[in-house]
């Protein structure tokens, strides 16, 4: 499954909904997307009906969609710093090829008629696998396809194509499992990744040029989690997805069992009401631009939230086919709007520096959160079906009125442009393993600005934090008052280096600000450990 990204800053809400698919390459990964899409959808198809063919509980039913989403949570942050400090082209073909593979590994035993319900939560593991390595990657291309003013609407394109896929996918693989068994859609599912296979092999993405060393897995991970912590809206998204994913995540994994049972439908109206929920979300992509101008992100995450909501009581209280796939409709166009609005502002909070290991984060949250989500309810059905699905309604309205302090409308004004700054000017040259560094930056201020300028230099905190500092301070000279010393530790020389290249247009104009409150030019000397720079052994 390929799922595409958000971009770094919103466009205009009036944008044209098919402007990046004038793109070539962008275009050829559409089309390619939607195959793909299919495939898994028919796969998810194929993976839930298998199981219950196999007589196993509705716990080990809504366990295949763990299985699928579980990856994602267990190596969210990991795929993410992966993505940053290697060629991304690479890494999607790799992963691509790691999906074809497992694919076609359950079709073969499915085939030969060797499939338990641990074989395919196994192979059912590894797809996910797949995806949650992809997935960081995939959304961090995004801004290397398109224009900048054109990144909300990819990333609704590129929603589009996974609903698209959501609509057709399940209504083909229920009539591929009636008339010819799974064995056939994981076939036709480990096909369908070729297709993107394909399109990245031909794709010429650029290279670019470092001359410091590449980031450590560890390093890279560190930083990503150091970002995140220190900012707002970053930190406001994650905490809404997760809120979001727990509860919401019962309203796609217990569809089979209400199919199955309450609903009395076969693998044919299972497929139709996946259809229902895809045809519903592919339906709110498309029009998207035109809600945008309606709604602010806020307000489309609180309509979303209620729609699911409300699509859930229907799925758990009124056993009426037509009427849940009405409610699938809404549900689905609901719940695009509101993953779409969460990840374009997770993507409206990253520089391109930490995109990937930023949407590693919140693929974590969220994916994690249904994958997690997926599992309880399952064992919550086991034991009472309506009450599972009445819990996750009212936990959906309880952590939605909960959390509504957490705005996620991204703040105006963001530039994330990369501005960075010169060298520093040294006289010794550390080796960019030496470390930890000391900087110190001395301000001259007076008196009566003191507390605007100790307000500002907050800002200026999260933003040195975020680019890498462990530690931060701000102090003031008690002999000469209007001096002010700021301090911050970086763990190595080769990490300061990449906290001067980390700067974005932003960035500066926070210290901007700060330098109206400064008298005179500003003095920064940096020190380094004397026993980084020691060959001495000590006891």
């Amino acid at each position: 499954m390929t799922v595409t990204g958000a971009a770094t800053s919103p466009a205009p809400a009036r944008a044209s909904a098919w402007a990046p698919l004038r793109h070539r390459i962008f275009l050829a990964l559409f089309i390619a997307q939607i195959a793909s899409n299919v495939g898994t959808m028919m796969q998810n198809v194929g993976a839930a009906w298998l199981m219950g063919d196999l007589r196993a509980s509705p716990t080990l039913v809504a366990l295949v969609q763990t299985a699928t989403l579980l990856p994602v949570f267990l190596v969210g942050l990991p795929a993410g710093a992966l993505a940053d400090i290697v060629d991304r082209r690479r890494l999607l073909i790799v992963t691509q090829a790691w999906m074809v593979v497992a694919a076609m590994a359950l079709a073969v035993l499915s085939f030969v008629d060797l499939v338990t319900p641990a074989a395919l939560l196994f192979l059912t593991f590894a797809l996910g696998l797949g995806t949650a390595l992809n997935l960081p990657a995939w959304q961090a291309i995004q801004p290397e396809l398109v224009p900048k003013a054109e990144f909300p609407q990819a990333i609704a394109l590129g929603s589009l194509t996974y609903n698209l896929g959501r609509a057709a996918g399940p209504a083909i693989g229920g009539v591929v499992v009636a008339l010819a068994g799974p064995a056939w859609v994981f076939f036709l599912n480990a096909l369908s990744f070729v297709a993107v296979v394909a399109v990245l092999v031909r794709w010429r993405r650029p290279s670019t040029v470092s001359t410091l060393p590449a980031e450590t897995m560890a390093g890279a991970m560190r930083a990503g989690a150091r970002y995140a912590i220190n900012s707002p809206s970053l930190r406001h998204v994650l905490v809404r997805g997760g809120v979001f994913a727990l509860p919401a995540a019962a309203a796609l994994a217990l569809l089979p069992v209400v199919a199955r049972g309450p609903l009395g439908l076969g693998s044919g109206g299972y497929g139709v009401l996946l259809a229902c929920f895809g045809l519903g979300a592919a339906a709110s992509a498309a029009l998207r631009p035109r809600i945008d101008a309606l709604l602010s992100a806020d307000h489309l995450m609180l309509f979303g939230t209620v729609t699911i909501a409300a699509m859930l009581l229907v799925n758990g209280l009124v056993p009426v086919s037509a009427l849940v796939g009405i409610s699938a409709f809404f549900g689905g166009a609901a719940w695009t709007l509101t993953m779409t609005t969460m990840s374009v502002a997770a993507m409206s909070a990253l520089p391109s520096w930490v995109r990937a290991r930023g949407m590693g984060l919140y693929s974590l949250v969220t994916v994690g959160g249904l994958a997690i989500g997926s599992a309880i309810w399952g064992g919550v059905a086991a034991w009472n079906l309506k009450g599972a699905y009445v819990i996750a309604a009212a936990l959906i309205l309880i952590g939605t009125a909960a959390t509504w302090r957490w705005r996620v409308s991204a703040p105006t004004g963001l530039d994330h442009t990369p501005s960075p700054s010169d060298d520093p000017l040294i006289a010794l040259v550390p080796r960019p393993t030496d470390g930890p560094v000391l900087v110190t930056v001395r301000y001259c201020v007076p008196d009566a600005d003191v507390e605007e300028f100790a307000r500002g230099m907050r800002r200026v905190e999260r933003q040195r934090r975020r680019t890498g500092a462990r530690h931060w301070g701000l102090y003031r000279d008690l002999a000469a008052p209007d001096i002010h010393l700021e301090v911050f530790v970086v763990e190595s020389w080769a990490e300061h280096l990449r906290q001067h290249q980390r700067r974005t247009a932003t960035d500066l104009a926070v210290h901007d600000a700060v330098q109206q409150y400064v008298k005179g030019d500003l003095s920064a000397s940096h020190f380094i450990s004397d026993y980084s720079l020691s060959d001495l052994e000590l006891d």
